[in-house]
């Protein structure tokens, strides 16, 4: 059984097999980001800078283990499905806030 038949689609963009240190940290750094992402566009309040280093923090932390299984798991295709899904949320929001606001203004 080939292994590289198996990985999902970002370990094998980054040859996870071929070049497994490289492949790892780019898989490793792609899921912070995107998991940065989706924390700050769903569920992010203002915090104090403390108690926000503390979470960014323990969401890196967190992010070795999914990026463990993110090699023959779709962990990362889900964050980028997750943050797809919330910035068309928050776009519809802000126009949907701008066209309430306009309607007031207006009157109607």
């Amino acid at each position: 059984m080939n292994v590289a038949d198996r990985l999902s689609f970002f370990p094998a963009l980054y040859n996870v097999t071929e070049n497994p240190k490289m492949g790892m940290w780019l898989l490793y750094l792609t899921i912070v980001a995107l998991s940065i992402l989706v924390y700050k566009l769903g569920f992010a309040q203002k915090l104090p800078v403390g108690k926000s280093i503390l979470i960014y923090f323990f969401l890196a932390a967190g992010c070795t283990i999914l990026t463990a299984l993110g090699i023959f798991l779709p962990i990362t295709e889900g964050l980028v499905v997750a943050a797809l899904i919330l910035i068309i949320y928050k776009i519809r929001l802000h126009n949907s806030k701008k066209q309430q606001a306009q309607s007031e203004v207006t009157g109607d």
